[in-house]
C-alpha cells in the first residue's frame, strides 16, 4: 500500500496509469458534510489479483488541485481506461463529473442482478464483500474519520487501501454472476428453462397472492389501530388529483384565446372508432413497433357438455 504524498511521485504514478486497461478506484473526502468538501485521497488498484495491497497506491491530493486536475485529464477523461467504482456517482463528482469516460459502477451492476442470484439485504460494498467474497470483520469506522488531518493514522491508511481490494474482488464476482444470469440466448436449453419455470410458477402464485393479501390486511389494521409506522411499513396518505375538461370547451378556449397547443394527440382505439371515416381528413403519424409477448400455454379443459 504505497502512500504517495509528493507531487513528483503522484504525477509519475498518474503517467503509469495511462497505460492501464482497468483501474479500481476509491476516494476519501475531507469535510464531506460541509458546503466545501475536499478530495483527500485517491486510492487506485491496477491489479485485481493483488490481495496484499502492494499494488494499491494512495495518492494524497488534499489541497493539491493541480494533482487532481492531472488525474482527471490523464485518467478520468481517457476513454481507453475502464474506471471501476462502487457508487460511482459520488466519487466521480470530484473526478471530472459528467466529463469522465468509461466508468463502471459495481453498485449499478449489483442492482441489476436478479435477487435469486444475489440475495443481499443491501448493496453496500461491505455487505457485498462479506457475502460474495467471504471477507469478514470489515471495519468501516474510519469512513467517517477526519480525512483533513495530516499525518493520516495507520488505521485510516489500512482502511483506505483495503477498500480497493474489496472493490476489485466484488467486481470480479459480480461479473461472474452477471454472466450466469445472462447466458447467450442461442445456447440456452429451452427444455430446462421451461421445466424450471413450471416448477416455480405455482409457488410464485401462492406467494404473490399471500404477499398482496398481507399488504392489504396490514394497511387496514394500521388504519383501524391508528398506527402510522411499523417495523416493516410506513403508512402515508396521498391525494390523487385528476383534472378533466370537456374536449369541445378546451378546443373553443384554444381558439378564442389564441393559445399555442399544437402537439400530437394519441388516438385511442375508441377515438378512432368514434371518428370513423372522418379520420381520413386528419394528417396522422403512425408509429409501428414490433414486440414479442411470452404467453403461457394453459392446459385446455373439457367443457361441461362433453
Amino acid at each position: 500500500m504505497p502512500y504517495l504524498n509528493t507531487a513528483r511521485a503522484i504525477h509519475n504514478m498518474i503517467a503509469e496509469y495511462t497505460q492501464a486497461a482497468t483501474l479500481w478506484i476509491d476516494t476519501e473526502v475531507a469535510d464531506y458534510n460541509s458546503r466545501n468538501p475536499r478530495l483527500s485521497l485517491i486510492q487506485v488498484l491496477d491489479n485485481p489479483d493483488d490481495m496484499s495491497g502492494d499494488r494499491v497506491f494512495l495518492l494524497d491530493v488534499l489541497n493539491q488541485d493541480d494533482l487532481v486536475a492531472d488525474f482527471i485529464q490523464q485518467v478520468m477523461l481517457n476513454p481507453n481506461i475502464e474506471k471501476v467504482f462502487h457508487n460511482a456517482s459520488y466519487d466521480v463528482k470530484f473526478l471530472g463529473n459528467k466529463k469522465a469516460k468509461n466508468i463502471t459502477c459495481t453498485l449499478e451492476i449489483a442492482k441489476k442482478i436478479p435477487y435469486y442470484l444475489l440475495p443481499v439485504p443491501n448493496y453496500q460494498l461491505k455487505t457485498l464483500a462479506t457475502i460474495l467474497c467471504n471477507f469478514h470483520d470489515i471495519d468501516k469506522q474510519e469512513q467517517s474519520s477526519d480525512w483533513s488531518k495530516r499525518p493520516l493514522s495507520e488505521e485510516q491508511i489500512d482502511y483506505a487501501y483495503l477498500d480497493c481490494i474489496y472493490l476489485a474482488q466484488v467486481h470480479k464476482r459480480l461479473l461472474e454472476l452477471q454472466a450466469e444470469g445472462n447466458p447467450e440466448p442461442d445456447t440456452e436449453d429451452l427444455i430446462v428453462l421451461n421445466a424450471r419455470y413450471t416448477q416455480i410458477e405455482e409457488q410464485w402464485k401462492l406467494l404473490n397472492s399471500e404477499y398482496e393479501h398481507l399488504q392489504e390486511r396490514i394497511k387496514k389494521a394500521m388504519q383501524a389501530q391508528n398506527v402510522s409506522e411499523t417495523s416493516a411499513f410506513k403508512l402515508t396518505a396521498y391525494e390523487r388529483k385528476t383534472v378533466k375538461a370537456q374536449f369541445l370547451e378546451l378546443a373553443r378556449l384554444v381558439q378564442t384565446q389564441g393559445l399555442n397547443l399544437d402537439f400530437p394527440i394519441t388516438l385511442t382505439q375508441k377515438l378512432q372508432k368514434d371518428l370513423g371515416e372522418n379520420l381520413e381528413q386528419l394528417s396522422v403519424e403512425i408509429d409501428t413497433s414490433n414486440a414479442l409477448r411470452l404467453t403461457p400455454k394453459t392446459q385446455e379443459t373439457n367443457g361441461e357438455d362433453e
